[in-house]
């Protein structure tokens, strides 16, 4: 495995995208992150910060087939899986497939459908397969959902429960532009204009290669106890009502790996597992008493702080 590799492959899809989204590299990193482990994004926050036209950037990028869903209350489970119908000219039932059977699906406002349409994402999500009137059908790799939600406008909507949040690999928030970055964006034009000249940068091939070699990225002792400590003190802290699960711990193991990896690196070391630790854990735990907007990734890296770093990390003989 050459870790130069995986530079590559991020270098191209970040400067993809910054043709469209200005700023963002952090997110966009680990929406890379995400997607070459297999995993999820939920993208929190206000509207107008451009959390669709990163996606869609993203989707450009890596290309593949896309779909979009606008979530609304009255939307189905079988608009996103597909229905069987009853061909009158063949006298047969077919299966028409939904969006979900797409290698990028852009779930967008999904905290405005119901309880029950949002959990028609969760077999595809965890297990990469769709089960439409006791039918089976495997979804193509790769597969990632993206899904956008406001953390402000409550009214009409439903909260994702804590099974689905724990299906998304990461919560993101974008935030507001700096003031520079937002005046270079008056002078640039639409960003429609630059997705629509952006195009696929890498191939199927690679991300698939990629996806199933990062897992030799050398992870020491000391920083799988670091990664350890993170996740009992979540579990054994006084703020914190429901700790992080075991799905959390192997994502932040897995994207720490692959942080290494597109940093150059062939080991993991304590400040890949702190970087990663609020954006993989914040939306998993529940947190004792009321809490106002994003005081949840406050308390959330108040408990990283507070873990002690290994300082002595033993990879390769260095």
């Amino acid at each position: 495995m050459k870790v130069k590799q995986f530079e590559d492959y991020y270098e191209k899809i970040r400067a993809n995208c910054a043709k469209v989204i200005i700023g963002k590299d952090e997110c966009i990193r680990n929406i890379v992150i995400a997607y070459l482990a297999g995993g999820h994004v939920l993208l929190e926050d206000v509207p107008g910060t451009g959390k669709t036209m990163l996606f869609r950037a993203f989707s450009t990028s890596v290309g593949g087939s896309f779909k979009r869903i606008q979530f609304t209350p009255d939307i189905m489970p079988s608009d996103l899986t597909g229905i069987n119908f009853y061909n009158q000219k063949s006298g047969e039932f077919e299966f028409r497939p939904g969006p979900l059977f797409a290698q990028m699906v852009l779930a967008d406002e999904i905290n405005r459908a119901t309880p029950r349409t949002q959990s028609s994402l969760l077999e595809a999500m965890a297990e990469g397969q769709i089960t439409v009137d006791g039918t089976t059908y495997p979804v193509e790799k790769p597969f990632m959902v993206m899904a956008t939600q406001n953390p402000l406008e409550s009214g009409g909507t439903f909260p994702l429960p804590e099974a689905q949040k724990d299906r998304f690999m990461m919560k993101l928030s974008m935030g507001y532009m700096q003031r520079e970055e937002e005046l270079s964006l008056l002078s640039r034009g639409s960003s429609l204009t630059a997705l629509s000249s952006s195009g696929q940068v890498v191939t199927m091939e690679e991300t698939i290669a990629l996806q199933q070699s990062y897992h030799e990225i050398e992870v020491s002792d000391p920083v799988k106890g670091y990664l350890m400590d993170i996740i009992d003190k979540s579990r054994n802290d006084r703020r914190v009502l429901l700790g992080a699960s075991t799905r959390a711990t192997l994502a932040l193991y897995q994207a720490s790996q692959l942080l290494a990896a597109i940093q150059g690196r062939s080991y993991v070391i304590p400040e890949d597992v702190k970087s990663l630790a609020v954006s993989i854990l914040e939306h998993r735990l529940c947190f004792a008493g009321v809490l106002r907007d994003r005081e949840g990734a406050h308390i959330c890296q108040e408990l990283i702080d507070e873990v002690a770093v290994p300082t002595e990390v033993i990879t390769n003989g260095v």
